[in-house]
């Protein structure tokens, strides 16, 4: 099994990459299915990215990032280099993908991918509205077409 997972706000204008590209995912599936392949919109919930991974062997996470570099830029990380430890609480809310990851493994043990990318987007706009901007659309539509190329070829 293949999960690709798109994360975000929609609500924040370039932080919605994540939702925007697994959606396309999902009309492209759509058309197209594939018998292994499954695409969620786990929005801002890291404990969703963390039960929807559960059982894959192939694992692929969307995310905008915010590092201060050009508006669009793409980069596509081994999961196991943006693993982190949560730090303990009792709220939930500050639990996110990057922590799903780590905490998956340890509590899902090899029920847990080995096989895990995450495509950060650059974002230019984190502020309110509902439209990305176009350096980031166009890091989009290139983050689908690689996405749907990986799938075309999954076996």
């Amino acid at each position: 099994m293949f999960n690709i997972i798109g994360c975000g706000n929609l609500n924040r204008c370039d932080d919605a990459v994540g939702i925007i590209v697994a959606k396309a995912l999902q009309q492209f599936l759509a058309k197209q299915p594939h018998p292994y392949v499954y695409v969620y919109d786990c929005g801002t919930a890291g404990m969703e990215v963390m039960f929807q991974a559960r059982g894959s062997k192939k694992l692929i996470i969307i995310d905008a990032s915010h590092m201060n570099c050009d508006a669009g830029a793409i980069f596509r990380v081994p999961g196991k280099e943006l693993s982190i430890q949560p730090n303990p609480s009792y709220n939930l809310h500050n639990f996110r993908w990057d922590n799903a990851l780590a905490v998956g493994k340890k509590i899902f043990k090899d029920e847990f991918p080995q096989d895990i990318t995450v495509y950060l987007i650059e974002a230019a706009n984190l502020g309110f509205g509902w439209e990305l901007t176009p350096a980031v659309k166009n890091a989009a539509d290139s983050v689908i077409v690689e996405i749907i190329n990986i799938i075309k070829n999954y076996v």
